[in-house]
């Protein structure tokens, strides 16, 4: 594969300039994984400088999925209206509000879940751990690995993204902040299933 061939692979994979890409496959010996690596740890290192700030822009898309048994809102935020107009950003909320439609989360994220939801997951995880004979100092370990699986699968911002599960939906929200130079935060949403009570943040 030539050098050209792989910088453009890499450019589509990450959406990373030209240059950056050219870097970071110098730099992994044209070994795209590494190169990919590469590219997050750059993105989200520029990306973390402004997470800090305020993002009172943004978007609220829909999404209706299975001839309108499923239907999700969500808001998503940014800094200026600028970026919020662009397709890029916009075809980003989308695909958020499809992920919260297959992933079906409960919360936002692990923060919002309520003190007492996360009791009395706790508890059952203990009582699992006790039956299969475990005692002692353990079943706290146990119960907080366990803790730790249930916030990955019900909170958005901690569940792996649909359409790339080698990804968390806050590692994508950090690379579209390293690719569009504004904080983006996801606000709030509400999925609705018919036949089920709506889940909302």
């Amino acid at each position: 594969m030539t050098e050209a061939t792989l910088v453009k692979e890499l450019r589509e994979k990450t959406g990373a300039g030209f240059m950056d890409c050219k870097k970071a496959l110098a730099q992994s010996g044209n070994d795209m994984e590494k190169a990919i690596v590469f590219l997050r740890e750059k993105g989200l290192a520029a990306a973390a400088k402004k997470l800090g700030r305020s993002a009172n822009e943004g978007r609220v898309s829909s999404y209706i999925h299975g001839e309108g048994k499923i239907g999700v809102l969500v808001e998503v935020n940014c800094e200026t209206d600028f970026v919020a107009r662009t397709d890029e950003f916009q075809d980003f909320v989308r695909n958020i509000a499809m992920h919260i439609a297959a992933a079906n989360p409960r919360y936002l994220n692990k923060e919002s879940v309520p003190a007492a939801d996360v009791e009395a997951e706790k508890s059952i995880f203990i009582k699992q751990a006790e039956e299969s004979g475990k005692k002692g100092p353990v079943l706290e370990k146990i119960a907080e690995g366990k803790i730790n699986k249930f916030f990955e699968e019900t909170c958005l911002v901690q569940q792996r993204y649909v359409k790339d599960p080698d990804q968390t939906i806050e590692e994508l929200v950090k690379a579209q902040v390293a690719k569009l130079g504004e904080n983006i935060s996801i606000k709030r949403f509400a999925r609705y299933q018919v036949g089920e009570t709506a889940k909302a943040e």
